[in-house]
């Protein structure tokens, strides 16, 4: 296959890739992608094989996370062409991941049906690297496409990362069957489908409690002047008071100051002694540090953001003059220092706060033991990124991890996507973008835990990591030794 015909295949299966998640759910695109990228490898050389995985990559990543631009341009003050570099930068530099697996596993495995069957494992391991090293950011990782669809039946067994690698393969299996080699495909074909007839009952009802979901759509560029404060306080009192549920739930950072820096009396009016409420903020202080946090109001109860994200929320060495760039407020800040849920009534509400339910590994103990948590609850501010595709996506990564563990997960943001998703992964109520009210929701707590969240608690990733290397040094041999004869 020639280099140029092969490039623009690989661009175009990483464009095609993105439709794969929200808010189109065409899952199976996903297949089709990986299929259509695993063809140009299976012939390739390294070189060209490496440069495939790197344009697939940039095109997936860079049209899947085109809206950073917003924060840059729009809220940042960066022009829009340095803007639109940066996320072009930032989606090549995470098509490195790709480009060193596909690349490596050309070079280690002949062309033919064990590279096809290696590019499997080294898709995974792509896709760990990428949501693990340098602190992690694996938005839109290829297995959160399949929050609907016959791979969805997997989560609760394997977790996205399983269900990641379940999807490449049936990939592999498509190519596999169009080269005729059918006693290859059956089996990597129907694997992936046998999530279709898995058990799904691990947990059981805890009851249901009243949440009233507060999403007060304060744009942007109001939300941290001074001018606004009062103003957008009083907004927020009016939702609170007009709410009807057992509990409030706030977005992050609703309250855009540290709550060190107030005076306590302007919270009273927040507060009611009949109705508990989460509200999102700022403790510490400049010398401990600031941490994004939700505070129980009238409770004895809060908790802080634990899993940061970076240039919003902590600086990387080296980039202080980007984020000082884009008066990012608040824009160091210090983790949260624990994970315990908040007991009111008859539930353990777990908070998370934005960029943290993207990680199931670092949230998994709230989903074992006797003091787990019932219901989780996300607190978010996307308005930072417009409201075109980065509300869809985060809500399924919420999905995901309803379907992994096995609880709802209910979500309060300031402009979208304020919802409710079930233990099975559905989304059983949702808020308009940019409406201001408030959701009233009736949500079933759950107790119990899945095989993922048990294994995943045990060993975190490891056991993932240690599947995919062993079967690509095995496939690798194989195929190699297979060659040689």
């Amino acid at each position: 296959m020639k280099a140029a015909r092969a490039v623009g295949l690989a661009l175009v299966a990483g464009l095609l890739h993105t439709g794969a998640f929200a808010p189109t759910g065409a899952w199976w695109l996903q297949i089709l992608a990986l299929a259509l990228l695993f063809s140009v490898v299976e012939t390739a050389t390294p070189r060209l094989a490496a440069l495939a995985g790197s344009v697939f990559g940039f095109g997936w990543l860079a049209s899947g996370l085109w809206w950073l631009h917003i924060s840059m341009h729009q809220f940042g003050g960066i022009p829009w062409v340095l803007a639109a570099l940066a996320v072009g930068l930032l989606a090549a530099c995470l098509g490195l991941y790709y480009a060193l697996a596909l690349g490596l596993t050309a070079r280690w495995t002949p062309p033919g049906r064990w590279r096809l069957l290696a590019l499997v494992p080294a898709w995974l391991l792509a896709e760990l690297a990428r949501a693990t090293w340098f602190s992690g950011f694996p938005w839109i990782a290829s297995g959160y496409a399949h929050t609907v669809g016959p791979l969805a039946g997997w989560a609760p067994w394997i977790g996205v990362y399983g269900i990641t690698a379940l999807a490449a393969l049936a990939a592999a299996g498509f190519v596999l069957l169009k080269r005729r080699a059918t006693a290859w495909a059956a089996p990597a074909i129907l694997l992936p489908l046998a999530g279709l007839v898995l058990p799904q009952d691990f947990t059981t009802s805890t009851g249901h409690v009243n949440l009233s979901l507060v999403q007060p759509s304060i744009p942007q560029d109001q939300k941290f002047d001074p001018a606004r404060f009062s103003a957008n306080l009083g907004l927020l009192a009016a939702l609170i008071d007009a709410s009807r549920g057992q509990v409030v739930v706030t977005p992050e950072s609703v309250i855009p100051v540290p709550l060190s820096e107030l005076d306590p009396a302007t919270l009273t009016h927040l507060s009611r002694p009949d109705r508990p409420a989460l509200l999102g903020g700022f403790l510490g202080n400049a010398e401990v540090g600031y941490v994004n946090s939700v505070i129980a109001l009238g409770a004895d109860y809060h908790y802080g953001k634990r899993h940061l994200l970076p240039f919003g929320e902590f600086i990387p060495p080296g980039f202080g003059w980007l984020v000082r760039a884009m008066n990012i407020p608040l824009d160091d800040q210090a983790r949260g220092d624990h994970q315990r849920p908040w007991a009111v009534a008859g539930q353990k509400l777990r908070p998370l706060i934005c960029y943290e339910d993207l990680f199931g590994e670092d949230i998994v103990h709230s989903a074992t033991g006797p003091d787990a948590a019932t219901v989780f609850v996300n607190v978010s501010n996307l308005a930072w990124f417009g409201t075109v595709m980065v509300q869809d996506q985060h809500l399924q990564f919420s999905q995901m991890r309803a379907l992994e563990f096995q609880r709802p997960v209910v979500r309060s943001t300031n402009t979208g996507a304020t919802a409710v998703v079930d233990h099975h992964g559905a989304v059983t109520q949702r808020l308009p973008a940019l409406v201001r009210s408030v959701l009233e929701a009736r949500v079933e707590g759950r107790e119990g835990s899945t095989p993922y969240a048990r294994w995943l608690a045990a060993f975190g990733l490891w056991p993932l990591w240690m599947a995919g290397a062993l079967a690509l040094a095995g496939l690798a041999f194989a195929g190699r030794r297979r060659a040689a004869q």
